[in-house]
Formats: structure tokens, sequence, C-alpha cells
């Protein structure tokens, strides 16, 4: 048996991130851990490992809890080493001869080939490294795991084997999870904590209740914070016509009471619920948009690796105005490449399968945010690459979430969730009206996430998604095309790609 108890646990970092956090978290506890890019969870997480300092309240584990810390990078020092001597790394110096045996056992775990274990990780993709992470934390038994952000760069076939895997091998113990995956959260977790500065709320409920609950107790803040505010402007109206009777009249009795209703009125105001605003930074998208009906058609063109190797063949696709396509497909089989093919097209650069509306503005996002410089600052950038004005360029940063203190900071020294909100602003900035979106949830958090489906769908946006988190393809996808074959299938809908990574074997 064991557990994780937060007495009265406050972050702050110039803000309140959170505050007077009381829960406990015990053995079969799955907790969504929920908060905006730069709001304290992987504090938080690195808090309850031991590897960090609150700076209110406490953090209690049981005696002689093992705690699995699962963190977002491969430690530096891994990557010279293969998979294997990575994990093997893991384990305490002297235990690694003769407790070799579990690097195995975690590796067959997680079904990595052969020739995968013997590669260096820093030749491995991301997903493996991510799955590295986990296995160099499994490895050392421990009694609760602490997860951040466990999903990024997966496959959806790896990450839907990870969700049967935590529902499996975790299933008994104390796991917390910071993510950003909304499907994942639903499949995962029975409990969900959202961080915030004032009020953080804790529901013995999965994402999905768990968001509802929420949006119930904010109706709710809402309604009580209107009825509180009429009542103050009730009490000081009735207190000013007192203190003019009570002048008029010479009775002091009257003043008094003005005194004690215009107190009243204070006391309440102060003590006023107030409503938590997302502090993540907003994203917005633009439309510019045309009046050709079809945008790009593509007629045998083949899609390949910078090499040439032939990936896949598209036999005929008519992309029209207002269709968003998603394009599905296991990782290798060339959904990036696609992207990429389509993009050069769009910029000019001739491809004999592709003809492209000579009214199409592209606006092109990639997984690396390639399109971000890796030299200067948000402001630099922004400033340099838009003829805006400083004072515009700063107003913007500032509602997409960067304050005036980090608008001159290195971009190279910026977080993933940051660099994505300055990349979706370029984005916007450079007013397209046929977007390219390749991975553009990664490191975004679900405000941000529901806020750009909520821009494309607004802006009625021609798109092309490539994207494995399920909840964003169902919000979004008009049409679905899935490579299978070595060729681009059209489907009804995404339901049977996702089957069928949820039909393959799992450890």
């Amino acid at each position: 048996m064991g557990s994780i108890s937060l007495r009265n646990a406050g972050l702050v970092a110039t803000d309140t991130l959170f505050s007077n956090l009381d829960i406990v978290i015990a053995d079969g506890d799955r907790v969504g851990l929920i908060a905006g890019n730069g709001m304290g969870k992987t504090s938080l997480l690195r808090a309850m490992a031991g590897l960090g300092e609150l700076t209110a309240g406490e953090i209690v584990r049981s005696r002689g809890l093992q705690i699995g810390y699962v963190e977002q990078d491969m430690p530096p020092e891994t990557l010279g080493l293969t998979l294997y001597q990575a994990i093997l790394a893991a384990l305490p110096p002297a235990d690694r001869d003769t407790d070799s045996w579990r690097v195995d056992v975690v590796l067959d775990e997680f079904e990595a080939p052969e020739p995968m274990r013997h590669r260096l990780v820093r030749e491995l993709s991301g997903g493996w490294q991510r799955i590295g992470l986990i296995a160099r934390s499994w490895v050392l038994q421990p009694d609760a795991l602490l997860l951040d952000e466990p999903t990024n760069h997966l496959d959806l076939a790896k990450l839907i084997q990870l969700e049967h895997w935590i529902n499996q091998a975790t299933r008994t113990m104390p796991i917390v999870i910071a993510s950003h995956d909304r499907q994942f959260l639903e499949a995962t977790t029975n409990r969900t904590l959202f961080l915030r500065p004032d009020m953080s709320h804790y529901f013995a409920l999965p994402y999905g209740a768990a968001r509802l609950a929420l949006d119930e107790l904010d109706i709710a803040a809402q309604a009580k914070r209107e009825k509180d505010f009429k009542e103050v402007g009730r009490l000081r109206k009735q207190a000013a016509k007192l203190t003019n009777i009570g002048i008029n009249s010479g009775s002091d009795l009257l003043v008094v009471k003005s005194k004690q209703l215009r107190d009243r009125a204070e006391k309440i105001e102060t003590s006023a619920l107030s409503l938590h605003r997302e502090r993540s930074g907003e994203i917005r998208l633009s439309n510019s948009g045309t009046h050709a009906r079809v945008l790009v058609a593509i007629e045998n063109q083949d899609v390949t690796t910078p090499d040439g190797s032939k990936l896949f063949r598209i036999d005929k696709l008519h992309i029209f105005q207002g269709d968003r396509l998603v394009i599905l497909g296991r990782n290798g089989t060339g959904k990036s490449q696609f992207m990429r093919l389509i993009h050069r097209a769009m910029l000019g650069q001739a491809a004999p399968g592709i003809r492209i509306s000579p009214s199409v503005v592209p606006g092109y996002v990639d997984q690396a945010m390639s399109q971000l410089p890796t030299t200067g600052s948000p402001i630099g950038f922004i400033t340099s690459r838009f003829d805006l004005g400083d004072q515009r360029s700063l107003s913007l940063l500032a509602a997409a979430g960067f304050p005036p203190e980090k608008q001159g900071k290195p971009i190279a020294q910026l977080s993933f969730g940051q660099r994505a909100r300055l990349g979706l602003l370029a984005l916007r900035l450079s007013e397209p009206n046929f977007y390219l979106l390749d991975e553009p949830t990664n490191h975004v958090d679900i405000n941000g996430q529901e806020r750009l489906e909520e821009e494309i769908l607004a802006h009625d946006a021609t798109c092309i998604l490539v994207s494995h988190d399920r909840s964003f393809v169902r919000a979004l996808g008009s049409r679905f095309f899935t490579i299978e074959g070595r060729k681009l299938k059209e489907a009804e809908s995404p339901e049977p790609f996702f089957a069928q990574m949820a039909s393959q074997d799992h450890p």
C-alpha cells in the first residue's frame, strides 16, 4: 500500500500557479493532471518525486515508497548509449550485472524489436525515446508512477499500446499523468486534478466527466459573481440615499447606517468569487479567402522519401474550398513527406502531378516548428517578419501568452508550448487561405487545442491535418484518408483506422 499526500501545497513563480492544494493519491488512483502550458504541472510532478520544492505546504509520501518519475526528455548523458544501455544505466551500479535481465523484460513489455535495442538513443525517433524514458523508470520497479506528457511523439499504435499498458501494469498503484491528450486521459484515468491559481478542483472522475463537472462549477461561480455584484450595487445605491437624507436631516443614525451598508458592500465585493481565466495565451487564426472552388488537384503523383524511395501513390485527389482533410497512417508511411510535398508545390516548386490554384496562400506548421528561426527573440521574429510596428507586435505577443519580460528571451530557450504558440501566431499573421497542419497540437495545452478547433471551424478554413490526437481529428475532419498498401485511400470516417490500431496485440 502506498500514497502521496499534498497538504496545503502551493507554488509561486512570479505569479501564483496553484495554492491550498489538499489531496491524497492512493493505490489504484490514476490521476489526470490538467493545466495550461507553464502553469505548474511539471513543477508539481518534480516536487512529488522529491526533485523540486514547493513554496507552500508539504508533500508526504508513504514510508519506503519508490516513485518512478518519467520526464519529457532523455537525459543528455544517455544520448550516446544504445537503448538497452540507457535503460541498464538507470539501475544502481551494484545491480547492473545481476539484474540486467530486468532490461530485457521491460523492453519485451514495450515490444521493442531487437535491432531497436542496439541503436543509439540520439538516433531513435521521438516516440522511441519516449518509450525509453518510461522503460528507464519502470525497470526500477517503482511503487508509484509520475508521467509528464507521455504521449508526445508517439504514433497512434504506440499511444494505444501505452494506454493498454497503463491500465494493466500500473492499475493497482498511485499514478499521475500530466497530458494534453483528451482521449488518452479519458482512457487511462479515474481521477482528475485541474490546477488553478486560486482554487484547484479534484474530481473522482475520468477526464470527460470531470470536465463537465468543472464546467458546472464555473457556470455556478459566474452566476454567484453576477448576483453578488448586483447586491453590491443595490447596497451602495441605498447607502448613498441614506447619506443624503442623513446629512439633510442632521441624523447621525442614518449616516452610521449608510456606512454599515457601504462596509457590507465592500465585504461582499472583496469576497466575490474571482472567475478563472486561462492565462496561457490566446490562439487565433484568419482566412484571407479565395473565389476558387478547387484549390489543389493531384493525379498520378508519388510521395517519396528525400532520397527518392517511393512511400505511396495518389491516383486522384481534388481538394475543394472548405475541405478539412485528415491524413491517417502509421509512423513512417509518409504523412509528413506528403505535407512537405504539397507545401513545396504551393511555394512554386514544380511537381508533375500537382496543380495549385494561383489564389492559394499557404500556412504551414510542422512538428518541429521549423518556420521559427533558430536564433533571435519572439519580438525580433514578429517585427522582422511582419510589418506591424513595435507596439502592435508587443500587444500581439502579450495576447499570445508572452508577457513583456519574455518577449526578448531567445527563442531557443522557450518551452515547447511557448514555441508552438509563437508558431501559431506567425501562422495567423501570414493570413493564409489554406492551412497545412502537421501535428499542430503537439505541446499545445487543452485550452489551446479547443481554441484552435474553434478557430478553424469559425473561419471555415481549408486545411490538411496530420494528427495522432483522436479528439482533434474527430472534432475537425470533414474528409478522411488512410495510407494503405502504398496508396492514399479515402474513408468515410477515422473510426476504422482507430479500431485497427486498437485491435492489435498489446502487452
